[in-house]
This record gives structure tokens, C-alpha cells and sequence, in this order.
């Protein structure tokens, strides 16, 4: 990898031009800006240090999809197409088509944009658990978010020491977010109901990934309250 000294204000890629380098944020910032429809471009994300940016016109052959700038200055990592191709890409793609066709179908995550997905897809872990495994615990300290690929898990309370069952969830349904965004202990125990398979991401890379679907999660969290999950 080569070393790059980025200035504030600088555009290290722009959209539209052909793809030549994979970065590595080492120090510094950087905002992301995506024009459509001949509209002036927005921002749609930022990066800071142990980022990452340009893979997609890395392996797709196709033009880069966002503009990246600097907002301060920055240390990045660079590494060429043909380097990158060769040693990332077959596992790198090979993760990402397990988990693209799966997040397609969530419906939590149809708003986002292909390339929003694709970050997300991979930073996904899977993790599996056998019938009656708790998954998570009320009480316990909130680190992870998951998202049900395959199985169906169940869900319940203790209140008053009354024990209430609430629907199981399945295929699609994602928990563990309330504690995540309230910094609050966990409001339900979830255990696997026969073998059971999630995608899981940790605290940080949930609160930096889903940042644009955090108001569905707040709106679905009011739904709860209705149905009592929570306080």
C-alpha cells in the first residue's frame, strides 16, 4: 500500500470517473457526496480513521458512484486496482453476494441505496444458535444488533415475576436495537427456537452503517411501546 498526504478540501475520487485505488482512512475525515437526477449532490456519509472507500469500481468495473472529500487533513492507504483485485476481492465479493440478496429482502434496509447495503453487507458477522440458546438476556448490557437469516426465535419478558411470551420472530425481523440506541439494558430475552441463524453487528459499526434508517428503528421502537416489549 502507498501512503497518500490528503489536504482539507481535497476530492480524493469523484463520481464518474474510473475507479484506480482502494483507501484505507489512517487520520482525518471525510464526507461523501452523491449527485442524481442532475440534482446539485448531497452528503450521504463520512469516514474517519480505520475507514474504508473505493472497492465498488474495484470490482465491478464501473465508474465511481460518489464523490469523497477531505475535510481535514488526512493520511490515507492506497492500493492499486490489480493488487487489490488479486488479494481482496474473491473474498470480499464472495461475503458480500452471501448477504446482498438476504438485505434485499429486509425490510428495514429497502430505502438504502446499493452501495449503503453493500457496506453493510460487509461488516456483517453470522452467528448461529441450537434450540433454546438465549441469544440475548433481559438486563444484560446492550453490544450487539441482529438480523434473523434464517430460523425463528422467540421473545419474552419478565415483569413482577410474571414471565409474558410476546411473537416469535423469524426470516427478515431484526431486535437488539433498542439497547443499542438508548444505552439502556436489555427490555426482552430472545431465545432460538430450533436452529437459528443471524447476521450481527456490533455497537459502532451499527450506529456508523445504519445511520439512515435510524428513524424507521425509532418509529418501529413507539410500535413496541404499544405492544408493550417496552417501558
Amino acid at each position: 500500500m502507498v501512503e497518500k498526504t490528503i489536504t482539507n478540501g481535497e476530492e480524493v475520487i469523484q463520481q464518474g470517473d474510473i475507479g484506480d485505488f482502494f483507501y484505507v482512512v489512517e487520520t482525518g475525515s471525510f464526507e461523501v457526496f452523491v449527485a442524481k437526477d442532475g440534482k446539485p449532490p448531497i452528503k450521504v456519509y463520512q469516514y474517519g480513521p480505520g475507514g474504508s472507500f473505493g472497492e465498488l469500481a474495484l470490482m465491478y468495473n464501473s465508474p465511481r458512484a460518489a464523490t469523497v472529500r477531505a475535510t481535514s487533513d488526512s493520511v490515507l492507504w492506497a492500493l492499486d486496482r490489480v493488487t487489490f483485485r488479486r488479494i481482496l476481492m474473491e473474498r470480499t465479493s464472495r461475503k458480500r453476494r452471501l448477504y446482498e440478496e438476504f438485505l434485499e429482502e429486509v425490510p428495514l434496509l429497502v430505502s438504502l441505496e446499493p452501495y449503503e447495503r453493500h457496506k453493510i453487507a460487509d461488516a456483517l458477522e453470522s452467528v448461529v444458535f441450537e434450540d433454546g440458546e438465549v441469544v440475548i438476556s433481559q438486563g444484560d448490557v446492550g453490544e450487539n444488533f441482529y438480523i434473523i437469516e434464517s430460523g425463528e426465535a422467540t421473545v419474552t419478558k419478565e415483569e413482577n415475576g410474571v414471565i409474558r411470551t410476546y411473537p416469535s420472530l423469524k426470516k427478515g425481523d431484526y431486535f437488539g436495537e433498542l439497547a443499542l440506541l438508548n444505552d439502556k439494558p436489555r427490555q426482552a430475552t430472545i431465545r432460538a427456537k430450533g436452529r437459528l441463524k443471524c447476521a450481527t453487528l456490533g455497537k459502532k459499526a451499527f450506529v456508523r452503517l445504519l445511520g439512515p434508517v435510524v428513524d424507521i428503528i425509532k418509529r418501529n421502537t413507539a410500535n413496541y411501546k404499544l405492544m408493550n416489549y417496552i417501558e
